[in-house]
């Protein structure tokens, strides 16, 4: 006896039961949507063109705005530090003093010098005035007057060299004492006492002015050149002068109070890295900033001219690029969510996480923003109602509808001109809201 197998036993019963959920006649039960689902409820915004203001951020430096090496002009043993690593120092404060013995002597065989070259002088001055009325009376020949002048001239010239390297021994001998050139914050000192320190080349600390402080930050060739191209296309409004008001974060994420302003923009590329440099000015009387920190500059002024702007929470990503959905018509008048691929621009965050939109999107176009994830796919039945922002009636869909909506991402691009999608269009990756790579 042949049994027939429990898999020609199972699609019979399968018929069946399709048969019976789509009422006999083959068609869905119920409200009339995709699959037998009513129509999605969405919230829809109306793009319109306004005026925006864009921030740009940036990773910056602090740096002193004044940054002075401490170095030794003389040479020698290091036989003092005057002051603690880490403190603030005063303009002419002593903070190093290195052995002045060997310049106390220098100085002292220059003085003697001196001393010989002025009695020389004399001597000389006494003997041309001896000889000079003996020429006048003929009583000598001339030649041996001349002599005794020219002697005198060069005695005089010899005490101004021997003045001049006494002066040199003495500064020679004030260096020994390494003073402050700045008011500012001390470091580290990385030569202690009796270490030889070699003039001009040895750091001894470094000082910097921290009020005001300078942030130094690099933007990309490619991002000026998308600037000044948005500037030229009056697509951008960029404040006069660099007049922008500059904000910094720190490293745990807190915003300074107080505002910065651009006192630099290089105009010319590092050819290092490729950028150019631009630096920003604050106050900082309470030290809040320190050099050498890493912060996040924020440039707030520049403005969007007659931009148009969607909620993050609209935009889609699928095997495509990323789109959104629109709402539409079908070919019997009908509510439905269409598919619009779109380039997206700067990402705005001061007024409720919008993404700026370059290409894609038209003024009055009726972008889904709510229930998004409801829609099965492109042409699905929708019912428009509420504000923007307002949840829509019955809540968001559960991972069915998002997985629904996946198999509709690669047909982004293809039913712009109405009428449901095929039922066995290709299946993709499932839709998701893009937040801005930072």
């Amino acid at each position: 006896m042949i049994r027939p197998s429990p898999a020609r036993l199972f699609v019979p019963a399968a018929l069946v039961l399709s048969l019976a959920a789509c009422g006999g006649d083959g068609q869905p039960k119920g409200g009339g949507g995709h699959g037998g689902f009513p129509p999605a409820d969405v919230t829809v915004m109306t793009v319109e063109p306004k005026s925006i203001p864009v921030t740009f951020e940036y990773v910056g430096q602090a740096l002193g705005s004044k940054e002075v090496e401490v170095r030794a002009r003389v040479g020698g043993i290091l036989e003092q530090r005057l002051f603690k690593e880490g403190a603030p120092v005063k303009a002419g404060q002593t903070l190093f003093v290195i052995d002045p013995k060997p310049f106390e002597a220098q100085s002292a065989s220059a003085e003697a010098d001196l001393a010989r070259a002025q009695a020389q002088l004399a001597q000389a001055q006494r003997e041309a005035a001896r000889l000079k009325p003996l020429a006048e009376k003929k009583a000598i020949g001339q030649k041996e007057y001349d002599d005794a002048a020219s002697a005198a001239d060069l005695a005089a010239a010899s005490v101004k060299a021997s003045e001049a390297k006494l002066r040199e021994a003495r500064l020679n001998l004030g260096y020994t004492r390494v003073v402050a050139p700045i008011s500012g914050l001390s470091s580290r000192a990385p030569k202690s006492e009796g270490s030889l320190v070699a003039a001009g080349t040895d750091l001894l600390t470094t000082i910097s002015l921290t009020d005001p402080m300078w942030v130094q930050f690099n933007v990309s060739e490619n991002e000026k050149l998308k600037v000044d191209r948005a500037v030229a296309e009056k697509k951008l409004d960029w404040p006069t002068n660099e007049a922008m008001n500059v904000v910094v974060k720190l490293a745990d994420g807190t915003t300074l109070a107080r505002k910065g302003k651009i006192n630099f923009s290089d105009s010319r590329i590092n050819t290092s890295t490729g950028t150019y440099e631009t630096r920003a000015e604050f106050p900082n009387a309470d030290g809040a900033l320190k050099s050498g920190q890493f912060v996040r500059v924020i440039l707030n002024g520049p403005m969007r001219r007659d931009a148009l702007a969607i909620p993050q929470a609209a935009v889609l990503d699928g095997p495509q690029g990323k789109f959104v959905y629109v709402a539409g018509k079908d070919k019997d008048g009908k509510d439905v969510a269409m598919p619009k691929p779109v380039v997206l621009g700067d990402w705005v965050t001061g007024a409720g996480n919008l993404w700026i939109v370059d290409s894609g999107l038209a003024p009055g176009d009726k972008v889904i923003v709510d229930g998004v994830a409801k829609i099965f796919m492109p042409g699905a039945p929708i019912k428009v109602g509420g504000a923007p922002g307002a949840a829509p009636a019955g809540g968001a869909a559960a991972g069915g509808a998002a997985q629904g909506a996946a198999a509709a991402a690669p047909a982004a691009a293809a039913p712009a001109a109405g009428g449901p999608a095929p039922a066995d269009a290709p299946k993709g990756a499932a839709p998701k809201s893009e937040a801005p790579k930072q």
